[in-house]
């Protein structure tokens, strides 16, 4: 043996020892059948994530394509959803990756690959409109296939615990405020008002975190390749459209995505779905829809910094402000909401439009 594989071993041997859910997936690898023809040696890391999962890439034999292993280690996550959802996707008509192996116990997942091309890497001024359009198209194929009683329903408790993400996470935590009884109170009441909208609207699958850095460029291939659908929920129907185009990984011009929502709209009509017959109707519910989850976001973003150490999202902070800051400005029934906005941040008052 040379050195420099020795030294590898070395280093493999001592990763594993100081990473026993390492161990344990390549002794779950190794056990599977011959005719994967993984290469157990040639396991590393694929990507992180904003959970404790983990993902890796494995090479199989000549001529065989790389395949991706999730790591979700029970019982801080749960590999059962993330197999279901894509059984259902893929009935949907949407790409999703073949789940291979399973093992739900210890929560390991072999899992097709599709390379390493996010949305995020390859957007730009030229490709949006055919890449939002195949995503667009996906999205309308996978809330046609709704039914009931296949996903959890986003119903007021779960709207309402992403929105307390905000005080608890953002604002006490990251902002180091405390609320005045009648900011908090101003605070729950536009609350109160957001989730009343959103559950106003019709019910489909929704994937929950339909963005950029979860849709992958395929070769070739049906797009776009739709990836971290494990925690889907029947839900209000503008809310994927929303993730995708008021993205907090990439930012464009109002106009485009308002072309972009109308283009939506009249392909989902022309599908049967259940959107408003009033394009103003289904805009208002696609900005309400999308002040909610950016305030979640907000929350989120700065858990993940102040609780699991990820500093890596605080850069995208001003683009979700400022969505969330945007909306809340523009309708007078979330007035109050947008002054409490201005005064988390310490900022002037916005001007512009109010319906």
């Amino acid at each position: 043996m040379s050195s420099k594989s020795a030294s590898a071993t070395t280093t493999a041997s001592s990763s594993t020892v100081s990473d026993p859910r390492r161990a344990a997936l390549l002794s779950w690898l190794q056990a599977l059948p011959a005719e994967h023809r993984l290469l157990p040696d040639s396991l590393r890391s694929a990507s992180d994530d904003a959970s404790f999962r983990r993902y890796f890439r494995i090479d199989a034999g000549p001529g065989e394509p790389s395949r991706i292993v999730m790591d979700a280690p029970p019982p801080m996550e749960n590999c059962a959803p993330f197999v279901h959802a894509a059984s259902v996707f893929a009935g949907a008509g949407m790409t999703v990756p073949a789940v291979l192996e399973a093992d739900l116990g210890q929560g390991f997942l072999l899992l097709e690959d599709f390379g390493d091309t996010t949305y995020l890497q390859v957007l730009d001024e030229h490709n949006a409109d055919a890449l939002y359009a195949d995503a667009c198209r996906a999205l309308v194929a996978m809330q046609a296939a709704s039914r009931t009683d296949v996903f959890p329903a986003y119903d007021r408790d779960l709207l309402l615990r992403e929105l307390m993400l905000y005080p608890e996470w953002y604002v006490t935590r990251h902002k180091d405020l405390q609320l005045t009884e009648q900011q908090r109170t101003t605070m729950l009441s536009a609350f109160e008002t957001l989730i009343a909208a959103n559950l106003s609207q019709p019910a489909v699958f929704v994937h929950r975190d339909y963005h950029s850095r979860n849709l992958m460029l395929l070769a070739g291939e049906s797009n776009p390749g739709v990836l971290d659908f494990q925690d889907a929920v029947t839900g209000p129907i503008t809310y994927d459209l929303v993730s995708l185009l008021r993205d907090a990984y990439i930012r464009w011009p109002e106009e485009r995505v308002l072309d972009w929502t109308i283009r939506h709209w009249e392909r989902a009509r022309a599908a049967g779905l259940p959107v408003a017959r009033d394009f103003a109707d289904f805009w208002r519910d696609f900005e309400w829809m999308g002040l909610q989850r950016h305030l979640k976001v907000l929350g989120i973003f700065a858990r993940l910094f102040h609780r699991d150490g990820k500093d890596r999202y605080l850069a995208d902070l001003p683009v979700v402000y400022e969505y969330a800051i945007g909306v809340a400005s523009r309708y007078n029934a979330l007035a109050p909401l947008a002054r409490l906005l201005e005064q988390v941040e310490q900022r002037a008052p916005a001007v512009g439009y109010t319906f």
